[in-house]
């Protein structure tokens, strides 16, 4: 196996591992709470690394790079850690990893003017099938899913939503991100984001002392250890190596191994349901990514 491949492989299952601190955190503290936390340490840790590379960003590219850092980040992440809260963890990483490819193509189509071939347009079609599927199932036995909480189609709209807000905001960031260091780049947007976490968890969420101390103490502190160290800096960095070497195509293919991590965790790990709905429902997600992210 090539180091690439093998960091493919790392990256695939650090991704797809990261649902589960995410959900166990939650069980402890606040999610948008935790999620403020991952990402002001995660931006910190980032910008101390990218060091003179910080001087770099043009200041021309401050407004547009805190516009994205807020939909990439603070808009995507509130949603994604409060709904993977709500809904199992293996059903969350599928909703979230399937859907970037499709709505990375009708975010380019909106905000670049790119055309809608056949091909896309059918993405988008199967992409919406399949998630239509998911909630449809859930409605019919009346919002109650299979894992007893009421607000899980709530929590996979909310994922859904946050992931459609993280593929505008990267594709906005397009013009300013061949114009810096990659690092310095990720590591603005991660902490602007982590403030805007920290400003939606004081507006919206009841933090209390107790939850700062739960947030430091087991099982949430290596839950957010694993956030940070694998999740924000080994995920990423390896993420933008294999973007150089391999190309963004065949580095996107964590879209297709990062949810089946998830769910085997999941289902192994935290006894999570995963039935013939959901398997119909993936299957037919993951159809519409693998069309999407055909070259």
């Amino acid at each position: 196996m090539s180091r690439n491949a093998a960091l493919f492989a790392l990256m695939c299952l650090v991704w797809g591992l990261t649902w589960l601190p995410i959900k166990v955190g939650a069980q402890h503290v606040p999610p948008v709470f935790l999620a403020a936390a991952r990402f002001t340490i995660a931006g910190m840790l980032m910008l101390a690394w990218a060091g003179r590379d910080l001087r770099k960003v043009p200041a021309d590219a401050w407004p547009r790079l805190i516009v994205t850092a807020l939909l990439l980040n603070t808009g995507n992440y509130s949603l994604l850690f409060w709904g993977a809260a709500q809904a199992p963890s293996g059903l969350a990483a599928i909703v979230n990893f399937a859907t970037i490819p499709i709505f990375t193509i009708i975010a380019s189509r909106m905000i670049e003017g790119h055309e809608m071939g056949a091909r896309k347009l059918a993405a988008i079609g199967l992409g919406t099938l399949g998630l239509g599927f998911l909630f449809a199932t859930r409605t019919l036995g009346g919002l109650e899913a299979a894992s007893g909480n009421p607000l899980e189609i709530w929590g996979l709209a909310a994922i859904a939503l946050g992931t459609l807000l993280y593929c505008f905001g990267a594709v906005l960031a397009r013009p300013i991100a061949s114009r810096m260091p990659t690092l310095a780049l990720a590591g603005c947007q991660t902490l602007i984001g982590g403030i805007g976490l920290s400003i939606v968890s004081a507006s919206f969420e009841t933090v209390t002392a107790a939850h700062f101390r739960a947030l430091v103490a087991w099982p949430t502190l290596p839950a957010l250890g694993f956030l940070v160290v694998g999740g924000s800096l080994i995920g990423f960095t390896v993420y933008m190596r294999l973007v150089r070497d391999w190309g963004a195509f065949r580095a996107g293919l964590y879209a297709f191994i990062s949810p089946a991590v998830a769910v085997a965790a999941g289902v192994l790990v935290l006894s999570e349901p995963f039935g013939w709905s959901e398997a119909v429902g993936s299957l037919l997600m993951f159809g519409a990514a693998a069309i999407a992210l055909k070259r």
